[in-house]
């Protein structure tokens, strides 16, 4: 049974019939393996620059994160956990710090081969925001919402301003330096809107990458985390899936196993414009009042 969609300021109205059902990723990072074959697929589909390549010194990972030639990245992320430790990972980063901290006052050793270390690993993409601040700051077009209910950059467009860099919340979007235009995961729109799968979801060894009908994938993912909390996995979390967050919920949605702050996303994103209507109507009231301010103050001078 399908979840309830959620609709965007420009899905599927401004489409009237030529809407169709919008379409997303859902990743579970808990079947995540880190092969980083999305990473190589989403390149070779989309004529990617390769990059510098070469260890970064952050664990395993070689491409940091996401950027202008970067649509898809796998994150590495190491968990240690203090000595003595027998009931599994923490449930939160504060419960982690105060376990660590209790075996640094007692001089144990916190990290063992066998228990205290566990790895993360999450493939993280552009999360095609139900209210899109790059959007809403774009001056010339070039991101648009599509009749999928994504959003896309058009490179042939973009001046290279950078207004979307800096208005999105989860610092998806990034220039070239080459050019200065912006670059990011497009959901593969060449393929999806001819019925096929992104090349990043096509690849994924394991199905830790899912595409399909976000109203499916929605009451798939909440299936999901019921059978992991069911099998004692602790820490199993939906992140994105809420209309009702500060973006209006992701086109592209996660399955976490632990908070998000772990994997270096905002706990509670908030679309950067959504105050812009009333900023306009104040600064134009301000004008307004500047202006007649000034009209009086002439008037009266000319007494």
């Amino acid at each position: 049974m399908s979840a309830k969609v959620i609709e965007t300021p420009a899905w599927p109205s401004t489409y009237g019939e030529d809407a169709r059902p919008r379409v997303g990723f859902f990743t579970d990072t808990s079947l995540c393996i880190g092969c980083k074959a999305c990473e190589v697929a989403c390149k070779e589909w989309n004529e990617i620059p390769a990059g510098s390549g070469g260890f970064t010194g952050e664990s395993y990972d070689n491409t940091s994160g996401l950027g202008a030639d970067t649509w898809r990245h796998v994150a590495f992320i190491e968990q240690r956990l203090p000595l003595g430790v027998q009931s599994g990972i923490p449930t939160s980063l504060a419960q982690q710090a105060a376990l660590q901290g209790v075996a640094e006052s007692d001089a144990l050793d916190g990290e063992t081969d066998a228990e205290g270390l566990r790895w993360l690993m999450a493939s993280d993409v552009c999360k095609h925001c139900t209210h899109a601040a790059c959007l809403d700051v774009c001056p010339t077009g070039a991101l648009f919402r599509t009749e999928l209910g994504t959003v896309v950059v058009q490179e042939d467009v973009c001046n290279g301003c950078g207004y979307c860099v800096s208005a999105c919340p989860f610092g998806v979007l990034d220039q070239r330096k080459e050019d200065g235009r912006v670059w990011k995961c497009t959901l593969c729109y060449d393929r999806t809107k001819d019925g096929l799968d992104p090349a990043c979801a096509k690849a994924c060894p394991t199905d830790s990458i899912q595409y399909g009908e976000l109203g499916d994938l929605r009451a798939r993912a909440e299936q999901r985390v019921e059978a992991l909390t069911d099998a004692g996995v602790r820490g199993a979390q939906l992140y994105g899936e809420d209309g009702g967050d500060g973006v209006g919920g992701f086109g592209a949605f996660f399955l976490l196993l632990d908070d998000p702050e772990v994997y270096g996303l905002p706990p509670d994103a908030v679309v950067t414009t959504r105050h812009l209507g009333g900023m306009w109507a104040a600064a134009g009231v301000a004008a307004a009042t500047l202006a007649a301010g000034l009209a009086g103050a002439f008037a009266l001078a000319r007494r």
